[in-house]
């Protein structure tokens, strides 16, 4: 078979291990996961209320424009219907991006480390990736802009980025979008949007007004609570997405994760009670931080990058004995890090608890 020379040595996405799996490894009864940036909150209780009573027709393809659901998010995002692109999650969309815009003979530009599914999806299309190495966890943008030529076709920004959760600063973001030409595709992954608390933030809604080359994408998976449905979005002017759009497959979200998409979309202080306690979670972890002189990123996320001055693998192995599942940083490029999701408050404090127990043997902590 004539497969692409450049699938030659890839590998496929590793996830987390599961529950399921921790559980007879280490002979547990209980397993807290927080390796995925979930919601440890779960989804609205409305939308607990309308899979209990759940009517749809499974034999039918589902609504492959997403009527409903896209006419109620255009109303809460603020632009028209046509300025939105549903994917099965925005993993999908960032596939679909790549697929229509990179190819052998063009670049594409992004931070390292980063959401690694943009470095995935342009190695498979044949672009040379050029990746600019972050600074104190944030984007270097002068860099980036640096890296542009007459052969880039698309530029990744993730912010808050993913694994730092750093939010890009809104003058440095403005600034760098106006030296990007204008064939150039800018991707704002904004995955984790519904827990910014930054007050120097702009709803980035806006600069789409002004240029013609920049696309939002966003999800329901983290702050929603619906990661098992997979409903993401991108948001751009409506000319961008009806180039983008025949990329798209038919019937790409399921009748019912358009339903619960819907429903959820409608419980705003299910949201807002999710960013209040993520906060007060993110200030259990900054103070633990401070209390063992470790070093950690100033997160806009749901989770947190926290140094451990220890082999990240060992750390990892051992809060898996103890029942809880995160991610080591040498899986992520942040050596000597773990990357931990924001728990509930009784999670958070007894992951630290374990959390401390783990760096004591290793002698990190007296």
């Amino acid at each position: 078979m004539q497969w692409k020379n450049q699938l030659t040595g890839m590998k496929p996405y590793q996830p987390g291990r599961s529950i399921d799996e921790v559980k007879k490894m280490f002979g547990l009864d209980e397993i807290v996961k927080l390796a995925s940036n979930e919601n440890p909150f779960g989804c609205s209780p409305k939308v607990r209320e309308f899979m209990e009573n759940l009517s749809i027709n499974h034999a039918i393809y589902p609504d492959g424009y997403a009527s409903a659901l896209r006419l109620a998010l255009a109303n809460v995002v603020g632009v028209e219907e046509d300025q939105l692109l549903f994917g099965n999650g925005s993993d999908e969309i960032i596939m679909m991006i790549s697929r229509a815009l990179l190819q052998p003979g063009v670049n594409t530009v992004m931070a390292t480390p980063t959401f690694p599914q943009y470095r995935h999806n342009s190695i498979i299309e044949g672009a040379e990736v050029r990746e600019v190495q972050l600074i104190k966890g944030a984007h270097d943008l002068q860099e980036m802009a640096l890296q542009i030529d007459e052969s880039t076709a698309v530029v990744w920004l993730c912010s808050p980025n993913n694994p730092t959760g750093m939010l890009i600063e809104q003058h440095e973001l403005e600034e760098f979008i106006k030296k990007v030409p204008k064939e150039v595709l800018i991707v704002l992954d904004e995955a984790y949007f519904e827990y910014i608390t930054d007050s120097t933030y702009k709803n980035s809604i806006e600069l789409i007004k002004d240029h013609e080359n920049v696309i939002i994408l966003r999800t329901f998976s983290k702050a929603y609570g619906l990661a098992g449905f997979r409903v993401g979005y991108a948001v751009a002017q409506k000319e961008l997405i009806a180039k983008l759009d025949p990329v798209r497959e038919p019937f790409n979200n399921a009748a019912i994760s358009q339903g619960v998409a819907l429903v959820a979309l409608q419980d705003s202080s299910f949201i807002e009670s999710c960013r209040i306690q993520n906060e007060s979670g993110i200030k259990q972890f900054e103070k633990f931080a401070k209390e063992h002189q470790l070093h950690i990123y100033p997160t806009q996320g749901n989770f947190v990058l926290l140094e451990v001055k220890a082999d990240s693998d060992l750390v990892f192995e051992g809060l898996l004995k103890k029942g809880f599942i995160i991610r080591s940083g040498n899986a992520i490029g942040t050596p000597g890090y773990i990357r931990v999701t924001i728990g509930t408050n009784d999670q958070n404090k007894e992951f630290l608890q374990k959390l401390a127990d783990v760096l004591k043997d290793a002698e990190v902590l007296a």
